[in-house]
């Protein structure tokens, strides 16, 4: 059965996605460098929407072009990925994008990158994961050369469509054609992990419990 995004977000979390993805054979899709939560402490669960950015110095002459259309064709649960190598050369994420976004469909975004503007984007309850933050605005500073295109974030390749589960533990991309499966098997795999608990939490021993459930 087909689970809706809000469902996931109240069951899965980052590391039981990962084991799923282990399952099929997929075991590098944890983005190998820290980008934590900036703004809230909750799992964000959606589908990926891709950007690439680079440096800019000198002056642009289309500012913030193409990341105003990519925000304006946001949907429902999309998860913005802007893939910025790590530059902190500006904050280039912050409240006004957030709402324009948010009031599209969109429920976070990822940033390779700093963002701004981070106690507004808390209080907007707006997920927010990044790698560090900057005062700077991104004009004349950083710029999007592309959007829906497939990108490499810590050593993962993310196309828009893929499905993006964060949290405080990492962030994980669940490849869109496999997605149904291995997203099944995680949802299979924390009702088991419940199970197991509930034996130890009555007496078993880890070893009895691991060859009574094969859940660690």
């Amino acid at each position: 059965m087909e689970r809706t995004f809000a469902q996931l977000r109240e069951t899965l979390y980052s590391a039981v996605v990962a084991d799923a993805c282990d399952q099929f054979g997929l075991r590098n899709q944890s983005i190998q460098h820290e980008l934590p939560p900036q703004t809230t402490t909750e799992v964000l669960i959606g589908r990926c929407r891709t950007s690439a950015w680079e440096d800019l110095f000198d002056v642009d002459p289309s500012p913030y072009e193409l990341e105003l259309q990519l925000v304006d064709s946001c949907q429902s649960d999309d998860v913005v990925i802007a893939a910025a190598a790590g530059s902190m050369r500006s904050g280039i994420w912050g409240e006004l994008l957030s709402t324009a976004a948010s009031n599209r469909g969109c429920v976070g975004v990822i940033v390779d990158g700093a963002v701004r503007d981070v106690p507004k984007m808390r209080a907007m309850g707006f997920p927010v994961f990044a790698a560090g933050r900057s005062v700077y605005d991104s004009c004349h500073r950083q710029r999007v050369t592309a959007f829906d295109q497939p990108v490499v974030v810590g050593g993962v390749t993310i196309c828009s469509g893929d499905i993006v589960v964060a949290d405080e533990d990492g962030v994980v991309i669940v490849p869109q054609a496999q997605s149904a499966e291995i997203l099944a098997a995680a949802w299979e795999k924390v009702h088991a992990e419940n199970v197991t608990r509930d034996a130890i939490k009555q007496g078993m021993g880890a070893v009895d419990a691991y060859a009574k459930f094969g859940i660690l």
